[in-house]
């Protein structure tokens, strides 16, 4: 049995390939920790390789495409107090995962360790972990590292009660934006999150990523989805203003638009500061 207290989620959908080999690279970490893949209603042979060449590895067919809800479904099937998240392009660096259970033990107030993102063969860090790292919001006595509202879910480790405490991703929002709103959340429930450098998650880009401008459009929908469920009137008319030239993601945002209302909540007045001072 694996000492490891930490479970790898791995939301995928017809990437067999990638998959195959970020299960290898996570099956090779000391201790090799407990692995949940969740198809996403596949039709290549995602489920066949798992059920082939990782027995060891917990997996979950879901009959459609959930998005990023996928991963809830991981979290909930969990029996560690922490869950890492990769994508079927992405795996941990050895020493990551331990690590980041030491310092969750050390500071019961984080909820998300977002961890540095090394990208393709030369390991270059993603764009992202500069701003992370150099976060206007400082470093509190019971964090480990900078404080922040944002992170890239391939390099996250999450305390797995605060996860579940808020509802983890959601499935509202499909794909897109989703850590935003999970980070806004996390924060309301009084969870801090906090960036990590010297912990390390790999990130191979697959080659069948949708196109950059489809994912642009998802992004400004689900931005102006969140607006309207957590942030004043004022910043939900400044989210709308990008939509005017993008007919499809203005649409989209529509057609959410009763179930987003139901579920508006706004933000506890420090989180929005916190919103506003990184805006």
């Amino acid at each position: 049995m694996s000492d490891a207290r930490t479970t790898v989620v791995i939301a995928t959908r017809n990437r067999a390939a990638e998959l195959d080999r970020s299960l290898r690279e996570l099956r090779a970490l000391r201790p090799t920790p407990p692995v949940v893949v969740v198809d996403n209603g596949s039709y290549d042979d995602t489920a066949a390789l798992v059920r082939r060449d990782f027995p060891e590895v917990r997996l979950v067919s879901l009959a459609g495409n959930a998005g990023v809800a996928a991963r809830n479904i991981g979290v909930r099937r969990a029996e560690t107090p922490y869950v890492a998240f990769s994508d079927d392009d992405s795996w941990w660096e050895q020493g990551a995962l331990p690590r980041a259970e030491t310092l969750f033990d050390a500071y019961p107030r984080v909820g998300l360790l977002a961890a540095t993102t090394l990208v393709g063969p030369r390991a270059e860090p993603d764009p992202v972990c500069a701003l992370l790292a150099d976060s206007p919001l400082g470093t509190a006595p019971d964090v480990p590292g900078p404080l922040v509202l944002g992170f890239l879910a391939c390099s996250a480790i999450v305390r797995r009660q605060a996860f579940l405490q808020v509802g983890g991703f959601s499935e509202l929002l499909h794909f897109g934006a989703e850590e935003t709103l999970l980070a806004y959340d996390l924060a309301a429930a009084g969870w801090a999150l906090s960036y990590v450098d010297q912990l390390r998650a790999h990130h191979h880009p697959s080659t069948t990523r949708p196109p950059a401008r489809w994912r642009r459009r998802l992004e400004l929908r689900n931005n102006a989805l969140i607006a309207l469920m957590r942030r004043p009137v004022p910043q939900l008319l400044r989210s709308l203003g990008p939509l005017l030239n993008e007919p499809a993601a203005a649409a989209g945002a529509l057609r959410r638009l009763p179930h987003a209302l139901g579920r508006r909540r706004r933000l506890p007045r420090h989180v929005e500061a916190q919103i506003r001072e990184l805006t």
